[in-house]
């Protein structure tokens, strides 16, 4: 069973930049393909990236394409979500989840993730 902790949420003014980590345990990510979604306020949850069991990055959300990069560290089974050039609209709160290789390839659609994290905070504010 694969568990999900997010952590590097936190305040951060216009243009500033932050990491989100998604720590996995309980099995290697080898297996799973890891997707980052947001739901700011008043927001539906979008995706925002989605890398592959093969640790590909597989696609980002326009607006966020060319300021966010997706990775991972295999040896330490951690999926990360750089974020450079922060705007307002990328208030939220931030959730990793995954979703076995055998199910689907893709981080699509969200309610095809079986395993989902408890989200982190993200406040971008002057």
């Amino acid at each position: 069973q694969l568990q999900l902790v997010e952590s590097g949420g936190g305040k951060v003014q216009p243009g500033g930049s932050l990491r989100l980590s998604c720590a996995a345990s309980g099995s290697s990510l080898d297996y799973y393909n890891i997707g980052w979604f947001r739901q700011g306020p008043g927001k539906e949850r979008e995706g925002v990236s989605c890398i592959g069991s093969s640790g590909s990055p597989l696609n980002y959300a326009d607006s966020v394409k060319g300021r966010f990069t997706i990775s991972r560290d295999i040896a330490m089974n951690t999926v990360f979500l750089e974020m450079n050039s922060l705007k307002p609209e990328d208030t939220g709160v931030y959730y990793c989840a995954g979703v076995h290789l055998t199910v689907s390839t893709t981080c699509t659609p969200p309610d095809g993730m079986g395993y989902w994290g408890q989200g982190t905070l993200v406040t971008v504010s002057s």
